[in-house]
């Protein structure tokens, strides 16, 4: 079975997305090196616009061919068994549509129901009730233009209905959690949660931790630094503690837009705790700012879809905090704790109760741990995709 996944971002640049095809690649070439399904092993090609920036493909154990012309990508799609597309990019959906291929689209975002794709009304920063979908379009185009300009928002909402149709048409939709799965509405579609492989910094988390030798809590956030992820409100709330004398130290791991402003917002509240900016972190060096990082908060106010980050603080055995919005609701459930979106009160109470409380971050660490191992392991998802594909195989 020869699996073609295009992912317009992948590996070396950073971000769930590339991350989650990363690990569906590898996953998927390891299991056709000791599996056989019918006569085939599993050969996989990920295709990307993302430019080499390191001399790394060579050791993957999959092809990766990055930026092909045209005449390539009709190629690679024309020699694929099955077609999916993480992210429903229109050129490759079509070409695997107009060769009748299986086509797999996986839905990490809302660009399927959204022209920017976050379900964000920027106006406003906030959450989209669903203007296009319920054909208010014209509040689209008021929606991107703040960003993109008139001309531009207008041909984004444009492209949104042959992407929309595109995705009617695909084999199979994939979302990655229930909450994905009933905002995008798409027919023949199935939940497939996000799988990490167990082992990253496992333990570690679990660990009573340097703070019971008298030093401090360590709080972190792990994304991109954009408005949407309501970072001023961790701050917020992390100023109140501050001020009450609780002691922790707060790593900001990630980096974006909105850094400047964030950093700028932190020397104003003046606080005596240590407020980091870490900026970008990969690999080993990711490992090691997260390594002594028992709580990790993502203060969301956008519907996030799923929430990388969380899963992966999860599996370590880590206390997860987030805002009840979206998939990253959906993902915690009760193995962590939830406020309302840009409560920075409500922040603040569940940052209080588990410095306060080591038997407390024990138990959600448990927990944790415990629903990660159960929902979100990589074998568990590897497992679903092949199963997926020999289903579209066989129609």
């Amino acid at each position: 079975m020869k699996v073609l996944i295009y992912s317009k971002a992948f590996l070396p640049a950073t971000g769930g997305i590339q991350t989650v095809v990363s690990e569906l690649a590898h996953g998927l070439a390891e299991k056709g090196r000791s599996d056989r399904y019918g006569d085939e092993k599993i050969e996989v090609t990920v295709v990307t616009r993302t430019k080499q920036r390191v001399d790394v493909d060579d050791s993957l154990p999959f092809r990766v061919v990055r930026c092909p012309n045209l005449q390539r990508l009709i190629q690679l799609v024309r020699e694929a068994d099955i077609v999916h597309v993480a992210g429903p990019a229109m050129l490759p959906l079509a070409l695997g549509l107009f060769f009748h291929k299986p086509v797999i689209v996986e839905h990490h975002g809302y660009q399927s129901i959204c022209p920017n794709g976050l379900l964000v009304y920027e106006p406003e920063h906030s959450v989209c009730p669903g203007h296009f979908m319920q054909k208010r379009y014209d509040m689209c185009v008021r929606c991107n233009a703040v960003n993109l300009g008139f001309g531009k928002s207008l041909r984004s909402l444009l492209l949104t209905f042959p992407r929309r149709w595109l995705c009617q048409k695909a084999t199979r939709n994939i979302a990655v959690t229930e909450h994905v799965l009933k905002r995008i509405d798409l027919p023949r579609t199935e939940v497939i949660y996000h799988g990490i492989a167990d082992g990253v910094g496992v333990g570690v988390a679990l660990e009573e931790g340097s703070e019971s030798d008298g030093n401090p809590l360590q709080i972190g956030y792990v994304g991109r630094l954009v408005t949407e992820k309501g970072l001023p409100v961790l701050l917020q709330a992390a100023k109140r503690l501050d001020t009450e004398g609780v002691k922790f130290r707060l790593k900001f791991v990630g980096d974006g837009p909105e850094r400047d402003n964030l950093e700028r917002l932190a020397r104003n509240l003046q606080f005596t705790n240590p407020v980091e900016f870490l900026g970008e972190r990969r690999d080993a060096e990711l490992a090691e700012a997260l390594r002594s990082v028992r709580v990790v908060v993502m203060p969301s106010q956008c519907e996030e879809t799923a929430g990388l980050a969380a899963i992966e603080q999860m599996m370590r055995g880590g206390v997860v905090i987030a805002s009840d919005i979206g998939g990253l609701g959906e993902v915690v459930g009760d193995a962590g704790l939830r406020f309302k979106p840009g409560d920075s009160e409500g922040l603040y109470s569940r940052l209080r109760a588990v410095i306060e409380s080591p038997s407390l971050r024990a138990s959600l660490g448990l927990a944790a741990r415990e629903r990660a191992m159960q929902t979100f392991g990589a074998d568990s998802m590897i497992e679903r995709h092949i199963s997926l594909y020999r289903g579209a195989l066989s129609e």
